[in-house]
């Protein structure tokens, strides 16, 4: 009886734990499979995390580097060696991984491991794309096809690129900035470094994109710099005075600019403006003597220049001596190399004159022809391509000492449109009548007296006979500067130097219908004062027979 309670109590005890350990089981199996598709869900989001997380990486890195040029022509430290190394260990770890892929796909779809051991199968097909580049004929000296621009608008560089062809070993520089010999690496050298050849299309930047907003330039409206820094120099008051009178008609053009273009998005380019027309060297005297009957024409013309390039935001450095021509140059002054200085660019644009041009190819020596193409001359009259052009010149005995610059002729910036092979700059004719001189001027009346205009004394020398028949018709005025006039026939009524309003009144009641000299015309209210002459070679008029 004992025994048989024994063994109940066994079998429910031996039940009791076998069904724990089911429900156990059962919850741990519940619990694993759960956990495993936990995992592998999870797994999934980090897989596709990752992948997004690459793609915008990649397109970040891209979009941060676009403008950056590589290649085995750039001349900079972009480790391209490395890369291509780099890019053949890759190359090889792609073929690699293409064959490794081939044979899976044939063990999938196979049903068979043969070919994964014994390397027998026959692999899918993989057709090779004939634009693909062996990257591993880089390293064996393979060059980059260069297809070449028109070079219009660049004279002189197909003559540039033979000369590097035979010469590129002649300096080291050449070396450093990248040429190879290739034609490819010589005409990016040529276009890049020292611009003369255009640039290849594709190695064009965007410099919208590219300018940093510390080289971008904005306008200006305020002339507070600029005052400070010509009033330190005495050479510069006259300008001042002219820029300060015409502040106002300066900020409402530049606004009014500001609407019709869009002037954002601009480098604000480094510009040297020389002054060799002031310097002490020169010998002109023309700041000493713009208060008392002196040449004001360069000076208006300076003075606008300057104020233009300010208002538009550039860094303008001005010189007015040799000195200070050499503390903005001293970087790449005694440079013998052959290419130009490497870094920042001292200047990237330089507005000098004819004197200036002179002192800077004086100062800078052999290395100033690195600049020759960011000159813009401002020369008053012009320099017309026969005298610009040094052995044309030389060949026609033109002395001149103007001119056999051989710059282009539109470097050369002109006061009025002389010529069309030069550059119109002009300058800005002041207002100087205000709202109420306007509105009575009409009631000035003409007087039956001329003007004559010379400034100097010195300019009325020898010149009594033609003024005495002037003189004969109606009195005549001047305005000479100065006590000393020992020139002027006692019947000249000088009045001086005037400002531009008396100037502007004096000639209102000056008369302007005389015929002086053109046979061309003739009516019964006009004094003709010169005899009427016939036509002479070279002479832009009519002869009277025409009439």
């Amino acid at each position: 009886m004992g025994s048989v309670y024994l063994w109940k109590l066994s079998s429910q005890k031996l039940g009791f734990f076998l069904v724990s350990f089911g429900f156990i089981w059962g919850m741990m199996l519940l619990h694993f499979t759960i956990q495993q598709r936990v995992t592998h869900e999870s797994s999934t989001q980090l897989r596709m995390q990752i992948l997004d997380l690459s793609k915008r990486y990649i397109k970040a890195l891209a979009e941060e580097n676009q403008s950056v040029m590589d290649g085995p022509y750039v001349g900079t430290m972009t480790a391209y060696d490395l890369k291509k190394t780099l890019a053949v260990l890759l190359d090889n770890i792609m073929q690699r991984l293409s064959k490794l892929e081939s044979k899976v796909d044939n063990i999938m779809y196979n049903g068979t491991s043969s070919n994964l051991t014994n390397g027998t199968g026959t692999p899918g097909p993989n057709p090779v794309n004939p634009e693909k580049v062996n990257v591993a004929d880089l390293l064996n000296g393979a060059q980059e096809k260069c297809e070449l621009p028109l070079l219009d608008g660049f004279p002189h560089c197909e003559g540039k690129l033979k000369w590097m062809k035979d010469m590129w070993r002649s300096d080291p520089c050449y070396g450093n900035y990248g040429v190879d010999g290739s034609t490819c690496s010589s005409f990016i050298y040529l276009s890049e470094v020292e611009n003369w050849c255009p640039r290849l299309p594709w190695r064009i930047k965007n410099n919208a994109d590219e300018a940093d907003r510390k080289t971008q330039t904005e306008i200006r409206t305020s002339f507070d710099e600029l005052y400070r820094v010509m009033s330190w120099r005495e050479e510069f008051r006259w300008m001042m005075l002219r820029i300060k009178r015409m502040e106002e008609p300066w900020v409402g053009a530049i606004r009014s600019l500001a609407t019709k273009q869009n002037l954002h998005n601009r480098k604000r380019k480094k510009i040297l403006v020389h002054l060799g027309l002031l310097t002490k060297e020169s010998g002109f005297k023309i700041a000493e003597n713009a208060f008392s009957g002196g040449p004001l024409g360069e000076l208006v013309q300076w003075s606008d220049l300057i104020t233009t390039l300010y208002l538009l935001g550039h860094d303008i450095r001005i010189s007015a001596s040799l000195a200070e021509l050499k503390e903005i140059m001293k970087k790449v002054m005694g440079n013998k190399s052959s290419c130009p200085t490497k870094g920042d660019k001292i200047v990237e644009l330089i507005y000098i004159d004819i004197v200036g041009l002179a002192q800077f190819k004086k100062t800078l020596g052999p290395s100033w022809v690195h600049y020759q193409c960011m000159l813009r001359v401002l020369d008053s009259f012009g320099t017309e391509p026969e005298f610009n052009h040094a052995h044309y010149a030389q060949s026609k005995g033109h002395k001149t000492p103007w001119g056999k610059w051989n710059l282009n002729p539109q470097q050369f910036n002109t006061m009025f449109p002389h010529t069309p092979d030069n550059s119109f700059l002009g300058f800005v004719v002041e207002q100087h009548l205000n709202a109420s001189d306007v509105k009575h001027i009409d009631d000035i009346k003409r007087q039956n007296q001329s003007l004559v205009y010379g400034k100097v004394d010195n300019f009325w020398k020898d010149k009594k006979k033609y003024l005495d028949v002037i003189h004969s018709y109606m009195e005549v005025h001047g305005t000479v500067h100065g006590t000393s006039t020992v020139h002027l026939p006692a019947y000249v009524k000088n009045h001086g130097i005037l400002s531009g309003r008396d100037l502007q009144f004096l000639l209102r009641e000056t008369k302007s219908d005389l015929l002086l000299f053109s046979c061309a015309g003739a009516h019964q209210s006009l004094t003709r004062i010169c005899p009427c002459r016939d036509y002479m070679k070279g002479q832009v008029a009519l002869c009277k027979d025409c009439l």
